[in-house]
């Protein structure tokens, strides 16, 4: 685990810890991240929702200048998978995902994309989200997808 990551968790108490600084927290991990390169962003978060905004750039599209299918399934698991830190003491479980599925309805090839997590299902093993990715100006929806997050026991 990286030291930011470590030292974020060792100090921080999940029952007290603010959407804003959970969110700051998260938008600058983003850095050493897969999704740094592509601009995303962390812009809400609550017990039952997270919300990301992507610009679409040449780093998100396909060769024919579509945002890329597997940029919107890496926007959806890292939606649902960060949703599943909100809350959780690292300490003691890790979210990781097990299961992932999508459906692309349509196609965008600039402007933003935003990025809605729901849960749909909470256990103590594991979380289920819905994740729609919306293109902002045309505010229609482009994916939806599935993804489920199994909370590993933390070693």
């Amino acid at each position: 685990m990286r030291e930011e990551v470590l030292a974020f968790i060792q100090q921080v108490n999940v029952e007290t810890i603010t959407p804003e600084e959970w969110l700051a927290a998260m938008n600058k991990t983003r850095e050493f991240t897969a999704i740094g390169p592509l601009g995303a962003t962390f812009e809400a978060v609550s017990d039952d929702e997270i919300v990301m905004q992507m610009p679409i750039t040449d780093n998100a599209r396909q060769p024919v200048g579509l945002l890329h299918g597997g940029v919107s399934l890496l926007l959806a698991e890292t939606a649902a998978s960060a949703h599943a830190f909100w809350r959780t003491d690292l300490r003691e479980r890790v979210p990781v995902g097990i299961e992932i599925n999508g459906s692309h309805l349509r196609s965008a090839s600039e402007g933003t994309v935003r990025v809605v997590g729901r849960v749909l299902r909470r256990s103590r093993s594991f979380i289920v989200h819905e994740v729609e990715i919306w293109h902002v100006e045309s505010e229609k929806l482009l994916s939806v997808c599935r993804v489920t997050n199994y909370y590993k026991p933390a070693t």
